[in-house]
């Protein structure tokens, strides 16, 4: 069980890499950045943009013992929910690589939160119109 907690807590925090997010440190200081990065055995982190303090910086790291809170201020895009959609208009023509936040569909259209990456064609346009709708009724 511990390895499959452990395992979820690094699938929340990838989904905040490249978000913003407020980060308070163990001295009660606070960081507003975009999270670029963490590493997983020590929990350190690296933020870009920062509005510290000080002011705005470019890039802040900061060590893991150091970290006391992490807040998303976004929802991350439901990656799983899209798939879902898209299985409903394409049954078993679906695959999501979660490692890489990418569906494809039928072998040759891409997409990821973003929206279609690759793929041309009705089929592309119907994958291009599921996202927009999806993500017009889950984001606003």
């Amino acid at each position: 069980m511990a390895a499959v907690t452990s395992r979820k807590f690094f699938e929340e925090l990838g989904l905040l890499v490249g978000k913003p997010v407020a980060v308070f440190d163990t001295a009660g200081k606070s960081y507003d950045g975009e999270l670029l990065g963490y590493d997983s055995n020590t929990l350190s982190i690296c933020l870009g943009n920062v509005n510290t303090e000080r002011g705005k910086t470019h890039r802040v790291f900061i060590a893991g013992t150091s970290v006391a809170r992490i807040l998303a201020s976004e929802r991350p895009f439901n990656l799983e929910g899209l798939k879902e959609r898209l299985e409903k208009v394409f049954p078993n023509m679906v695959q999501l690589i979660p490692e890489a936040r990418i569906i494809i569909v039928m072998g040759k259209i891409r997409l990821n939160e973003t929206g279609v990456l690759d793929g041309t064609g009705p089929a592309a346009d119907r994958v291009r119109d599921i996202f927009q709708r999806f993500k017009t009724e889950t984001q606003g």
